[in-house]
């Protein structure tokens, strides 16, 4: 990991809470919330929030259980003397360096990221100029029906073309349930909401061109089978407000401004530093 990237990963770990719960004793001695958290930044470099929720549960747990073990090994270590001995000195006195090095540059960083600013002015001028970053494309709520023959599809269209409104959605949602071979029949072949491009492109191309209660009224041939689909909602394309992504601008901008001046700074101390290779 270079030095530019140890920065940023120390950046992130500033949002490592600070309140202390004890989560175990081990032999007495606490383990608390904020050491797991401290050692769950580390791992993911900052990312740990960004996880989905299922995967922030299963690595603290794993985080957990290694710490209980080091500490059990760490207790066993210290039983035996070996925090006397000459090696465990000179270890300790290596570390000891390499951890002050450390945490003089995680404060030097974090105080050159603790002044800068970033405007109102810049966050709007960043939306204005990379508005298409924030478009959602547009979504269907769709449920279909998924035979194995053509012909069996067509009997389908033929018992629900005469139908609209709820009694259309009511009577699809029953077909779907006797006849469809698909694994959402139990649910009325409810497929829940996606976007364009998720769907196999035959699929894809027929949905997104129905109207909202309408049905396909010609099977839809895939690699599956035959369908024959129902479009419940659909929501148009947009673009999300400035308000709705003004934080995550900031914070991008930020990082930017963090990177750049980082750069420099490290050039010119460079520029200045006697730097020797005896060997060259």
């Amino acid at each position: 990991m270079n030095i530019l990237k140890s920065m940023l990963v120390a950046v992130l770990m500033t949002a490592v809470s600070v309140c202390a719960t004890t989560l175990v004793t081990v032999n007495g001695k606490a383990i608390t919330s904020q050491e797991v958290n401290q050692v769950l930044m580390q791992a993911t470099q900052g990312r740990f929030k960004t996880l989905p929720m299922s995967k922030q549960t299963q690595l603290k747990h794993r985080i957990l259980k290694d710490m209980i073990t080091q500490r059990i090994v760490y207790d066993n270590a210290v039983k035996m003397g070996i925090e006397k001995t000459p090696k465990f000195k000179k270890a300790l006195a290596l570390v000891t360096k390499q951890i002050k090095k450390r945490i003089a540059m995680q404060l030097w960083q974090k105080d050159v990221a603790s002044k800068i600013h970033v405007s109102r002015k810049e966050i709007v001028a960043y939306y204005n100029k990379n508005k298409s970053e924030f478009k959602e494309g547009a979504t269907v709520h769709a449920r279909h029906i998924l035979v194995k023959t053509k012909a069996e599809a067509v009997k389908i269209i033929d018992e629900l073309k005469g139908l609209k409104g709820q009694a259309l959605k009511e009577k699809f949602i029953s077909l779907a349930k006797a006849d469809s071979v698909g694994p959402s029949a139990s649910k009325g072949g409810d497929l829940g909401t996606f976007s364009r491009g998720q769907m196999v492109p035959a699929f894809d191309k027929a949905v997104f061109a129905l109207k909202v209660g309408h049905i396909t009224l010609q099977p839809v041939k895939t690699q599956f089978g035959y369908h024959v689909i129902y479009l419940q909602s659909k929501k148009p394309a947009v673009t999300l407000p400035l308000k709705a992504v003004a934080g995550y601008i900031k914070q991008r901008i930020k990082m930017d401004k963090f990177r750049t001046i980082i750069q420099k700074k490290i050039q010119a101390l460079k520029a200045s530093a006697h730097i020797v290779y005896p060997n060259n």
